[in-house]
């Protein structure tokens, strides 16, 4: 009898090994729905759809990105909590709905950490820092200071939503620099960016949203949020230069609703770091100002989540911000 059990278990591990490896390798055979939780024009829309063109050439099938703008991407991370856990509806993942939400909402649809499973890391990137040349008539980023600091009225600042990540380094920036700015929150980069080149908002940290219009001059850009200077922008200084303690960088990476197999989310994670190595897609992304690659273990990319969790909560805190 004994000897039977274990034949059978072996036959039924066997069974199973063979099922997932049919599983990955049938894996797509139709569209998959990326969700994204900004609308079109930003650089969370940038990223997806740069990345999702390359996978679709990969794969085969079509990456439908699905613009679900709304709630600092709360909305879009319900729609693929909802979800089968099939690999067919995906979530492209901003850092802040997962670590700088759950501090600001005091309900949320979704439970970042317990509904979805990082499925991998993909971009990392620094905000730049820009104004509108009309509004704030400066040459430089001391200048940028200086006359924030004299201003007789704070000045207003656009940002990509309430607890964005550029939100909130801008806030970090009033406090180290000690000048007054007053926040003016729109539905992603696009319009952020729209609104500060209008003249609705005079200040706007950004990525992908603002490289283009800081290229072609609507907009001043006069430093770099991380401590590293920009490889697309090499003549920014960096806010770190000038405050050593300031330092802000932000991810971007593919998650899936809890249950989705593993053969398909290994599957997804060889294929997305295969396009991320493509110099044509590095280069796409690097000129629309969107980052570059950040493909790093699981492991390392869940303690990375973990680190930013507790630093958000705590500047979060700080400052006593909550959306509800």
């Amino acid at each position: 009898m004994r000897r039977l059990s274990r034949f059978t278990f072996a036959i039924a591990a066997i069974a199973a090994v063979s099922a997932s490896a049919a599983m990955a390798q049938s894996y797509p055979d139709r569209p998959i729905r990326l969700v994204v939780g900004y609308p079109p024009g930003g650089a969370v829309d940038i990223i997806a759809r740069t990345i999702g063109q390359a996978l679709t050439e990969r794969l085969g099938h079509n990456i439908i990105v699905d613009n679900r703008p709304g709630s600092a991407a709360n909305l879009a991370a319900e729609v693929v909590k909802n979800a089968k856990p099939d690999g067919y509806t995906l979530l492209h993942g901003p850092d802040n709905l997962f670590v700088i939400n759950p501090h600001i909402y005091s309900r949320m649809p979704v439970d970042p950490i317990k509904d979805f499973v990082p499925v991998t890391s993909m971009i990392r990137n620094q905000l730049v820092l820009t104004v509108n040349p009309s509004k704030v008539p400066v040459n430089d980023f001391r200048g940028f200071i200086d006359f924030a600091k004299k201003a007789k009225e704070p000045l207003f600042y656009a940002s990509i939503g309430n607890g964005s990540v550029h939100h909130l380094a801008t806030e970090y920036l009033k406090r180290t620099a000690g000048i007054n700015l007053i926040h003016v929150p729109y539905k992603g980069g696009g319009p952020a960016g729209i609104a500060t080149v209008s003249g609705e908002a005079a200040v706007m940290f950004g990525g992908g949203s603002v490289v283009p219009l800081a290229k072609s001059g609507k907009l001043k850009a006069i430093a770099v949020s991380s401590t590293k200077r920009s490889k697309e922008l090499p003549d920014l200084p960096t806010i770190s230069e000038f405050y050593p303690d300031y330092a802000v960088t932000i991810w971007h990476g593919l998650f899936a609703p809890v249950g989705t197999p593993q053969p398909i989310l290994d599957k997804l994670r060889t294929e997305v770091a295969t396009v991320l190595a493509r110099p044509d897609v590095q280069a796409r992304l690097a000129k629309s100002g969107s980052g570059e690659p950040y493909v790093v273990p699981p492991a390392e990319f869940a303690a990375h989540i973990r680190r930013d969790y507790d630093t958000y909560g705590k500047l979060i805190k700080e400052i006593g911000l909550k959306v509800d």
